[in-house]
């Protein structure tokens, strides 16, 4: 693997940090397979490009790509809490929906973004190169702390509470439907975050970028947790530290499957597999524990 494949890899993967984090949440915190992670990752791209290219500032362009993507949380929340959908059902049925919109809204399959000025672009020093590394730094850092706060808050301790054990949080007047639905808010928030920063990173947005991504996004996580082991389970800070790590060397693991050769055609059966060795692995430790 060359250096530039390398380095291409790891920004990648500090741009998925905010994917990441939305897994995290979701399937971690709230025990939630959230499916919408796959529109979500879609719409924050769409709007991000539509935005831009009317002229928009990129901060507030990647701003109006959070709030969609909260809003599609919410409406699988709203779903499976209301309507008492099975939560896996109702986030299929929200990244179905998204799909069309995400055509609607863009209304061709992808739209480029060429000399348009982007996030990566408002840094005033350095090289293209460096711009990129320092802007996307600076978003891990950025969310890292702001996340950080709000798991260490009391809305955070009853967030985690409520995914831990949901009759005691009810029987001391938590309302779980309402930690439910703003924790899938979040959630996928951070996930079109992560979105808007590939678009912006690739320079075009893609209604099909969102395919299968909930599954780049588990792997993150898991490799993170793997990697880690048990130093983080009551670390708020390792916990995120070791899914941003996770994202960079799943990120590396598939760089490292195209450098040898691998059609790109097979990349999300690669990683499928990557996932499912991952899986495999962490239930034969648990076994073994037991």
């Amino acid at each position: 693997m060359n250096a530039a494949f390398l380095l291409t890899a790891i920004l990648q993967g500090l741009a998925f940090a905010g994917l990441g984090y939305g897994i995290y949440i979701s399937l971690r915190i709230f025990n939630i397979p959230d499916i919408t992670t796959d529109g979500s990752y879609a719409l924050g791209g769409v709007v991000t490009a539509i935005c831009i290219t009317s002229g928009m500032h990129p901060l507030y362009a990647m701003s109006i790509a959070a709030v969609a993507g909260a809003l599609a949380g919410m409406c699988s929340g709203l779903i499976h809490t209301l309507l008492k959908v099975n939560a896996l059902l109702a986030g299929i049925l929200v990244m179905t929906a998204l799909y069309s919109v995400n055509l609607i809204l863009l209304g061709r399959p992808n739209l480029p973004l060429i000399d348009i000025p982007s996030f990566f672009t408002l840094i005033p020093f350095g090289s293209a190169l460096s711009k990129s590394i320092f802007a996307l730094l600076a978003f891990l850092i950025f969310i890292t702390i702001l996340l950080r706060y709000l798991l260490k808050s009391d809305f955070g301790i009853a967030m985690r509470a409520t995914g831990n054990n949901e009759a005691m949080v009810r029987a001391m007047g938590v309302n779980v439907s309402s930690m439910k639905v703003i924790g899938l808010s979040i959630a996928n928030a951070l996930t079109a975050l992560s979105g808007s920063l590939i678009t912006q990173y690739q320079g075009f947005a893609d209604i099909n970028m969102g395919i299968g991504i909930v599954i780049s996004g588990l792997g993150a996580v898991m490799i993170g947790e793997a990697v880690f082991g048990k130093i983080i389970k009551r670390n708020i800070y390792l916990h995120l530290i070791a899914v941003a790590t996770g994202c960079i060397l799943f990120r590396l693991a598939i760089a490292g499957a195209l450098s040898a050769g691998v059609d790109p055609n097979y990349l999300r059966l690669i990683t499928s597999l990557i996932v499912l060795v991952i899986i495999a692995l962490a239930s034969t430790k648990k076994k073994q524990v037991i």
